[in-house]
């Protein structure tokens, strides 16, 4: 009997640490996005990587310069895809530029009128700026940190 108790203690004693040898699994959080200060006040420089801007389809087009035709005649103004367009809360109007590869910062538009799928802004980005015109809702989702 007592053999029995001393192996049975022993099989205890030599299992215990082997419990504690299995491998702790480490789950690390997938961050698509990250936030850094534009060194605009309340405006955010949203980066993503490569799969993130992928899933969301994202696409961009270059702000052009067109003669187009006002209340007031014929004026050259800058033009970016309908697409590009974004309202926050307030009403105000703005689209998200595309600085560098996969950074994207937003600005303020101000719309002189809408003519189909085209946006003529009075004032906006320099005509040859990137703008997203797919994507810019998540973009904006990310800035704000909806869902979050």
């Amino acid at each position: 009997m007592h053999s029995v108790r001393h192996a049975m203690a022993a099989l205890i004693v030599i299992g215990l640490p082997l419990l504690g040898c299995e491998q702790e699994k480490v789950v690390t959080k997938y961050h698509p996005a990250t936030l850094a200060e534009s060194g605009q006040a309340g405006i955010m420089r949203v980066t993503l990587d490569g799969r993130a801007a992928e899933r969301i389809g994202l696409e961009t087009a270059a702000v052009r310069e067109e003669l187009v035709t006002l209340a007031g005649g014929a004026v050259t103004r800058k033009v970016v895809p309908y697409g590009a367009l974004m309202y926050d809360k307030h009403g105000d109007t703005w689209t998200f530029t595309n600085p560098e590869p996969l950074v994207f910062v937003r600005q303020h538009v101000v719309v002189a009128d809408i003519d189909g799928d085209r946006v003529i802004l009075s004032e906006g980005p320099a005509a040859g700026t990137a703008v997203v015109t797919v994507g810019a809702v998540e973009l904006m989702g990310v800035e704000h940190k909806y869902g979050h």
